[in-house]
This record gives structure tokens, C-alpha cells and sequence, in this order.
């Protein structure tokens, strides 16, 4: 992944103050709208990512890309306890592909533009979008491709840490893949090895983040045995029997789900 940069991304963020019902979005113009929405359809030309903040603390949504042409978001949802947000995935437009991630920012404060900061999954003094790589954090991981005929691929990863429990659900699933949820709603906080594990200012776990994402760690371990859909190191897929890769050919779109690390 590179450094985030901004871009023209027209996005249309539906908030919804019911979490269990992801809100649906169309492309447009970036301007925030409530909505209750019924999801996309499954002939959408673009898949739509819906984000569930069930962590009980307001969270920004953050992104990265991977350094194949991928355009990143100008916008993103910034989402109060209980609201669900989604974005459109710009994947017919010029390169023919979205290839990257998504993330919960927390524990955030200042002013968007000049020291807004996040404790978690910081990229960069904007509220609504990043400009830098993220920090370590949970990662909900795409690969839209419509040269593709197997994608969207997903995953989630702790490769690099583990913030809080993130699930992907696909959305209006009609074959063609195992369109299975991948991730897990457990928190791990608790389970992190000691020498892994950072606090909030009050004392409470805030970050389980691995020693070495390129090695098998009792960090890993852990993951492995309590969320075997999720990456616990980088080369966990090639492992015999993994669980971690997801793909799903015919869908409208992915729900996010952020749960509580409580």
C-alpha cells in the first residue's frame, strides 16, 4: 500500500441510525444524505460497501489502496454508534479495478484540516478521508476487478493488528463463489499477549498490534485458533485448510460490521 492521495471519487455516504439495516448508495455527489434505503441491486454496474458501527463509540471510516491505479475515496462516513454508511466502489471507471481497504479510525479529535488526529488507524489530519497509509488497525480487504470473473475477492486481516472485531457479509448473494462471511465478532483484546497489547489513556485495551506480520508469533496463534476467517500473518493463506480468502462472483455488495471491543 502507498500514501493516500486525494482524489475526485464522487460518493454518496447514507447514514442510518439502525445498525442492523446497512443503508443503501448509489454514485453521486459526495454529499452526505440520511437514508434507509434498500440495499442495490444485484445488476449495479458498481458494488456498493455498506459500514456497521456496532462498536458502541463513533468511528471514521478510512481507506487505503494498493498502488495499481486504484483511485481512492474523497469522502468517507463518519458514523455515531448505531449508524451504518456506504460508499459506492468506483470500479467501472478507469483502471477497471478497486484493489484495497477499509478501516475503523478511533479515539479521534481536533479540527478535520489541521490537527484532527486518531489514536487508532490514524492517516492523516482529515476527518472524512486519509492521506496517509494507516497505522496498524483491523483491515476489511477488497479486490474488485471486472476483468475478474471470480471477483470480488475479500478478507479480513489482523495481519498487522487487531483494534476490534470486523465481519464482511455479502450482500444479495446469487451464486457463483462461496459468498461466505468472512472475519469474526469476538473480541480478541483480551486473549492479545501481553508484550502486543497498548491501552486507552484509561487503562483499557485499545490495540493488540503483531510483532512480525510476515511470521507465525503466539500473536498469530491466537488469532488463528479464536478467528480462523481472518489473516493472522501474511502468508496464512497459503497454509493447507486455510479459511482466510473469500470470493464472491455475483453480488450487489459487502456489509462491514465494526463490533464492540468491549
Amino acid at each position: 500500500m502507498t500514501a493516500m492521495a486525494v482524489a475526485a471519487v464522487a460518493v454518496l455516504v447514507a447514514l442510518s441510525p439502525d445498525a442492523g439495516a446497512g443503508a443503501g448508495a448509489t454514485p453521486g455527489t459526495g454529499a452526505h444524505t440520511l437514508s434507509d434505503a434498500a440495499p442495490a441491486a444485484a445488476t449495479a454496474a458498481d458494488h456498493t460497501v455498506t459500514f456497521v458501527n456496532d462498536t458502541g463509540k463513533k468511528v471514521w471510516i478510512g481507506s487505503d489502496v494498493n498502488n495499481d491505479g486504484s483511485k481512492p475515496f474523497a469522502t468517507l462516513p463518519i458514523l455515531e454508534p448505531g449508524q451504518s454508511g456506504t460508499v459506492t466502489i468506483p470500479e467501472t471507471a478507469e483502471p477497471g479495478h478497486w484493489r484495497g481497504k477499509f478501516f475503523a479510525r478511533q479515539g479521534c479529535t481536533g479540527a478535520s484540516g489541521s490537527t484532527f488526529h486518531c489514536l487508532v488507524g490514524d492517516c492523516g489530519k482529515f476527518a472524512d478521508h486519509c492521506e496517509t497509509g494507516e497505522q496498524p488497525t483491523s483491515l476489511a480487504e477488497f479486490n474488485f476487478d471486472t476483468e475478474d470473473t471470480l471477483a470480488p475477492w475479500y478478507n479480513v486481516s489482523y495481519v498487522n493488528a487487531f483494534s476490534q472485531p470486523v465481519t464482511i457479509a455479502p450482500k444479495d448473494a446469487a451464486g457463483g463463489g462461496g459468498c461466505g462471511t468472512m472475519g469474526c465478532s469476538e473480541n480478541l483484546l483480551p486473549l492479545c499477549p501481553p508484550g502486543d497489547l497498548t491501552s486507552w489513556p484509561d487503562g483499557k485495551p485499545m490495540l493488540c498490534t503483531s510483532p512480525n506480520r510476515d511470521a507465525k508469533t503466539p500473536y498469530s496463534d491466537m488469532i488463528a485458533a479464536h478467528c480462523p476467517k481472518a489473516y493472522g500473518w501474511s502468508k496464512q493463506d497459503q497454509e493447507p485448510g486455510n479459511q482466510v480468502m473469500q470470493q464472491c462472483a455475483r453480488c450487489s455488495g459487502f456489509t462491514v460490521t465494526f463490533h464492540s471491543a468491549a
